[in-house]
């Protein structure tokens, strides 16, 4: 949110500079992130003064430039070529001297000393667009003859130049929504600092009603969707640009103006934080206005030229015959203002919050006006607003007011009163503050103190404070003005201090997350929302147990996602269409599902794999990504949490073509396959990509029974053999791994498949396994007797059980 500086000073007459104000207001609570400069002539007209044109001849070079010479205030003329057609002597003209910086589109350019077509000329006689101040380039600017010579233009054209704050608003703070808002908490913040400034209400005591010429009547359907609206009609109106303070003012806050009467909408808007739409009332059928809710599927066209198909739910402002807005959100092309308006009828309500954002969010609409009304105006503002507005609108748009103010609200707010005890002050603060000061800024922030006890206060909170409900937000407000940095500290800090496990769960995504990204896995953060349609891709999936979201952006992120392969899918889909196909990704994050017991949430840690392991390379040969390589990064990260007894079987998915589960301890801890084709048709992905899932919960457990063992590191060499094996087709490594440790217990460590070999040399349905087998005696160096019997009988084993041969 932006909030010009000039602007907040006229409602607080406060003098200090622009930083130290900002520092005050982030202090507060009202977060500065930033402080721009404005000048609304770019430049500020420095360097540009009155001349006064003494002669003015042909060029003797060209036909169309004239050679002048003019009295700058210097006491001496300068010689300027001018090539405008009206410039003529004895006039008062605008000149840019030596040294001046001129901005045309934005681009600054220096008036230098220079020849034109072989005369010298000392400045330039300005446009009104070459100096910023108009879009006319038909001559040179005229200016009044009684000025002096020599005065700057900065002092005749009143260039304004202000500070912009860039406020970080907390969406609690709908109070602060405004300049007027922001004084108020700027006051309050003055007087902690011992400066008593006062503050300046908006006028409207000029407020009177010409006559009633023009009456609208009103009729509002539903007032717990609209509990307080006001209206009021204006004729005889003529539509202009708005003068130049006004268009300052929006400018300055990044506002572009269009005419005066929209214009002092969003002027009051930003000033009062009271958004108002106004309507033109020639075009108000039946004179009438009915604030209710229509079929759903109306078609109505908004100010963006976009139909939309309304909600049954979408609160709309009609008049007898059609919906001409969208309440609180967004205009109709029909009935706004346009350059042939002649008379308005302004509107100022208070609409339901929830209303406004679900329409707003519905139609993918966020104005300022639905921003305001989604967290909260003050009900008690809205008719002196309209009262503002109308006084502004006369003032700078000519015209009556030609009806009185229509203020339909049944159901008066009540006051809400909060008791606030000084023990829970001074409980929560940490510190005593005296009662007179905490007296001292409840007033400051217009919080009344109606009564006061010995052990406490009772407070009515103003109606634009809609954040404050509780003592605890009273008490938060008393910390926030009396300054977070005023808080003393303590030589002693209590804390209470659960006892935590070693195995905590960040520590642990912490471990397997570098021992990923050191085997070149991306982590990726992805939305949990995802659409329904997914779920109906994985048989296992029941979309009974989606866990819907009451008001989605959009159908495709309107449930909770039950598995994490879609996130994983969209994110290799968005890389491959942007010429990145070589992934490894993983994701630590959650499954939803809704079942008639209560909803249920899962942690998973999800591994992706696609393409080549690394880029291409002269160095080394490509090599895919597969099955194995997945399944072995998998084997590494529960090898590296200290699981084991790891076993992995063939099992069938519906989303997998190839699937195995992996087990540890007969818990079923990952499963892993190669997606099925048909799935990653729907994401748009045409090549192979493996998927894993590990129960991240289950691992946890594991974990935290895991007893970490060390042993000192080994004496004595360890030894390597080989077998090339010949054996079935059908005949797997794991049968070969695991028979080996069967045979030999205590001195085999390691068995390793180098190498496989399929040819024509073979004999019909064999291949050949390079196996290389790791043995280690801990105590004591091998002998060559020992290593031979350990092969010998690895060897029978082999050829007894699996019908090997040796080649």
């Amino acid at each position: 949110m932006n909030i010009s500086y000039n602007w907040l000073k006229q409602f607080i007459k406060i003098d200090w500079e622009a930083d130290q104000t900002s520092e005050l207001l982030t202090d507060l609570g009202l977060e500065v992130e930033g402080v721009t400069s404005f000048e609304s002539v770019k430049g500020g007209l420095k360097g540009v003064v009155v001349g006064h044109v003494k002669t003015c001849v042909q060029h003797p070079n060209a036909d169309r430039l004239k050679l002048t010479s003019v009295d700058i205030g210097t006491g001496e003329s300068v010689q300027i070529v001018c090539g405008a057609p009206n410039v003529a002597v004895g006039q008062k003209v605008p000149v840019a001297t030596i040294g001046t910086t001129l901005y045309s589109d934005g681009k600054p350019w220096k008036i230098k000393k220079g020849k034109i077509r072989g005369e010298e000329s000392h400045g330039m006689i300005c446009a009104e667009d070459e100096l910023g101040l108009g879009e006319s380039h038909d001559g040179i600017m005229i200016l009044d003859n009684a000025l002096e010579v020599g005065t700057p233009c900065s002092e005749i054209f009143e260039v304004e130049n202000d500070h912009v704050f860039e406020i970080g608003l907390t969406p609690n703070r709908s109070d602060a929504m405004s300049h007027y808002g922001v004084a108020r908490d700027l006051r309050a913040g003055l007087r902690q600092k011992e400066i008593e400034l006062e503050l300046i209400t908006p006028p409207v005591t000029n407020f009177n009603i010409t006559d009633r010429s023009l009456k609208v009547d009103v009729e509002v359907k539903d007032s717990k969707l609209a509990p307080r609206y006001c209206g009021i009609t204006l004729s005889n109106l003529i539509v202009q640009p708005s003068p130049d303070w006004l268009k300052n003012r929006l400018n300055a806050i990044g506002i572009t103006p269009k005419n005066n009467l929209v214009d002092a909408t969003n002027y009051v808007l930003h000033e009062l934080g009271q958004p108002l739409h106004a309507f033109d009332a020639d075009k108000i059928k039946g004179k009438k206005i009915v604030v209710k809710t229509v079929e759903a599927g109306t078609k109505f066209t908004t100010l963006d030229e976009v139909e939309r198909e309304l909600h049954e739910e979408d609160l709309m402002i009609c008049d007898a015959e059609k919906p001409m807005c969208i309440a609180g959100v967004f205009g109709g092309i029909h009935s706004g203002v346009t350059e042939n308006t002649t008379s308005i009828f302004l509107e100022s309500a208070y609409f339901d919050p929830v209303s406004i954002r679900k329409s707003a969010k519905r139609h993918g609409l966020n104005t300022d006006a639905s921003f305001r009304f989604e967290r909260g105006i003050d009900i008690e503002n809205v008719e002196f607003a309209l009262r503002r507005a109308a006084v502004l609108i006369r003032e700078i748009a000519g015209g009556d007011i030609t009806s009185d103010i229509v203020d339909l609200y049944p159901n008066k707010a009540k006051d809400h009163q909060v008791f606030l005890s000084f023990n829970k002050i001074n409980s929560l603060i940490g510190q005593e503050i005296p009662r007179d000061t905490i007296k001292s800024i409840l007033s400051s922030l217009d919080i009344k103190v109606m009564n006061v006890t010995e052990t406490g206060l009772g407070l009515m909170i103003p109606s634009y404070r809609v954040d404050v409900q509780r003592d605890v937000d009273v008490i938060e407000e008393i910390l926030r003005v009396f300054g977070y940095n005023n808080i003393d500290f303590t030589e002693k800090l209590n804390a209470s201090i659960a006892p935590t496990s070693k195995f905590e769960d960040y520590k642990l995504q912490n471990i397997v997350g570098n021992h990923l990204a050191a085997q070149g896995f991306f982590e990726i953060l992805a939305n949990s929302l995802t659409s329904p349609i997914n779920h109906e891709l994985i048989e296992g999936l029941n979309t009974k147990h989606n866990v819907n979201i009451i008001n989605p952006l959009s159908n495709d992120l309107s449930v909770l996602r039950q598995s994490m392969l879609f996130s994983g899918l969209s994110a290799i889909s968005h890389n491959i269409n942007r010429k990145r196909a070589n992934l490894k990704f993983f994701e630590f994050g959650k499954t939803y599902h809704q079942f008639e017991s209560g909803r249920v949430e899962n942690k998973h840690l999800s591994l992706f794999a696609t393409g080549n392991r690394s880029e291409d390379s002269w160095t080394k040969s490509i090599e895919k990504t597969d099955f194995y390589f997945l399944k072995s990064t998998i084997e590494s990260i529960l090898t590296r949490l200290g699981i084991s007894r790891l076993s992995s079987t063939p099992k069938n998915y519906s989303h997998f073509s190839e699937g195995i589960l992996i087990k540890s301890n007969n818990k079923e801890v990952a499963i892993l396959g190669i997606v099925k084709k048909s799935i990653l048709k729907k994401f748009d992905i045409k090549q192979d990509v493996i998927n894993a899932d590990l129960n991240w919960s289950l691992i946890l457990e594991a974990v935290e029974k895991t007893e970490i063992v060390y042993k000192d590191i080994p004496k004595y060499p360890q030894v390597k053999r080989d077998f090339a094996l010949l054996l079935d087709n059908s005949t797997t490594f794991k049968e070969v791994h695991d028979l080996a440790f069967q045979t030999e217990r205590k001195f085999l460590k390691q068995v390793n498949l180098f190498d496989v070999y399929t040819g024509k040399k073979l004999p019909d349905g064999k291949k050949s396994y390079a196996v290389s087998f790791t043995l280690l005696d801990e105590n004591s160096t091998l002998t060559e007797t020992q290593i031979d019997k350990i092969m010998d009988k690895l060897q029978k084993r082999y050829e007894n059980e699996l019908s090997a041969e040796l080649r």
